[in-house]
């Protein structure tokens, strides 16, 4: 990976504050030009290090008003089984394989404590699962590249 410098970074944090700035925009704030600004937002889309731009919208002011976080022990044979069902899953957001006792974690928005139900027992059929309510989420903080070594 090529690496990045002090502006790059700043580019970083500042199009995962807000995606929509203009390259002019970028480049005044972090003491570029447009182009060069613009140039060096492509190099990083090139890298692969920005792989996208989306809209983040709140899924209560779409009628989703439970957000839970799912867990699910399962085996290996399962485990293939469960992601099918997870990707056609339209309440699952968010599938993450991890270690530990669990196999995967859920994130879920769904309208009510009806539907969650219906998604906890789906996924129940490949292993235990274990269901937490999501009181808040403090997950706005934009991702800082790790230093790189010269």
């Amino acid at each position: 990976m090529e690496p990045l410098d002090r502006v790059d970074r700043q580019i970083l944090e500042l199009l995962q504050t807000d995606g929509r700035l203009t390259g002019a925009e970028v480049g005044r704030r972090v003491g570029l030009s447009q182009p060069a600004a613009s140039a060096r937002i492509v190099r990083l889309e090139k890298l692969g290090i920005i792989v996208g731009y989306r809209a983040i919208v709140d899924p209560a002011a779409l009628g989703l008003n439970i957000h839970a976080v799912v867990r699910l022990r399962t085996t290996h044979a399962q485990l293939a089984p469960a992601l099918e069902t997870a990707a056609k899953t339209t309440d699952i957001t968010s599938t993450l394989r991890v270690t530990g006792e669990d196999c995967l974690i859920f994130d879920v928005h769904c309208p009510d404590a009806t539907r969650l139900e219906v998604i906890v027992d789906t996924l129940a059929r490949y292993g235990p699962v274990t269901t937490a309510l999501v009181l808040h989420d403090y997950s706005t903080k934009p991702l800082t590249p790790a230093p790189t070594t010269s």
